[in-house]
């Protein structure tokens, strides 16, 4: 994926503007919950948007949607991307329609309900995907998650729930021909990038990225 500045920026004014609008807006909260954490939706969804991804994925936990489904589905909808948000159970599917409507992106998301473990084969080369810790089945989701190895994100969210110090990034660095870098980043983050090594990448194209991301809420 190539960066686009312009298309990061784009995406996080256009988020930066929901959040001021909606921060307190009690009609558009899940129960006790306000969905809108600024602190980390402008960065995520100017990600998205930056790298141009045009298949974004989420598997959400137990406690369904989240600031990171805002955030992607605002980039989505900026970019005419598809966005598939991963749903555990099933009572989910209304409650997460009736959220993204107050924030007009019910249209920028499908939401899914099912095993993520099984509904995320159905995606090939995904550009940007967004895994929670607390589904119990994440370290099988790094295993067989097919990512777009020219260039991909994959944001990893409650990592402190991650009692296996496994990364994707280490899930990844067995395949042949690939290069993968982790660093932390604050809190509760890291910052792992992976792309082609350089005798595998196409000539005269440039390198293409791959990082993964984790946020701790």
């Amino acid at each position: 994926m190539k960066w686009s500045p312009q298309d990061a920026m784009q995406a996080y004014l256009h988020t930066l503007q929901l959040c001021k609008t909606h921060l307190n807006d009690e009609e558009c909260t899940l129960g006790t919950r306000n969905i809108i954490q600024p602190q980390c939706m402008e960065f995520i969804s100017a990600l998205a948007a930056g790298n141009q991804a045009k298949l974004m994925v989420q598997v959400t936990s137990h406690q369904g949607i989240n600031p990171l489904t805002i955030a992607l589905a605002v980039a989505a909808k900026y970019m005419k991307a598809r966005f598939v948000c991963i749903l555990l159970q099933l009572q989910d599917l209304e409650n997460s329609r009736a959220q993204l409507s107050c924030y007009d992106l019910e249209d920028a998301v499908e939401l899914v309900h099912g095993n993520p473990c099984e509904v995320i084969m159905e995606f090939k080369n995904i550009d940007f995907a967004v895994i929670d810790c607390k589904f119990e089945g994440f370290l099988r989701l790094f295993e067989i998650i097919d990512v777009n190895l020219r260039g991909s994100i994959v944001v990893v969210s409650n990592i402190l729930e991650r009692r296996i110090g496994a990364s994707i990034g280490e899930a990844i660095k067995g395949r042949t021909g690939i290069e993968c870098v982790t660093r932390s980043i604050g809190e509760g983050m890291e910052l792992t990038r992976i792309g082609l090594m350089s005798c595998c990448k196409p000539q005269k194209k440039m390198f293409k990225r791959f990082h993964v991301i984790t946020f701790e809420r």
